[in-house]
């Protein structure tokens, strides 16, 4: 049986390196996938503290994290394709510039 630090501890991994991710990447299709990569460490510690009280009300609270993730990633991916067609790029830095 793996203890509940385990998973917390990979938890707060998986949150750094997505938070690192943010903070120091400029292609906005990595930004996005790092804060993926965070929401899912959320969702790894919802599910250790699940399974530690015996009940399901972390897994649920992951579902609708999944499904806002989700619904993050379909407007995001088109915004994104919006700006690259308008810029030609998907650098954070050149469409902070952007004009109408």
């Amino acid at each position: 049986m793996v203890p509940i630090s385990h998973y917390l501890i990979l938890s707060a991994i998986l949150f750094t390196i997505g938070c690192v991710g943010v903070l120091l990447r400029k292609n906005t299709i990595v930004v996005f996938m790092c804060i993926e990569l965070m929401l899912n460490a959320v969702n790894l510690a919802f599910v250790a503290f699940s399974k530690l009280k015996g009940n399901l009300d972390g897994q649920i609270a992951v579902f609708f994290v999944m499904v806002v993730a989700a619904a993050e990633a379909a407007v995001g991916l088109a915004i994104i394709i919006s700006v690259f067609r308008s810029v030609r790029s998907v650098e954070t830095s050149d469409s902070s510039e952007m004009r109408l």
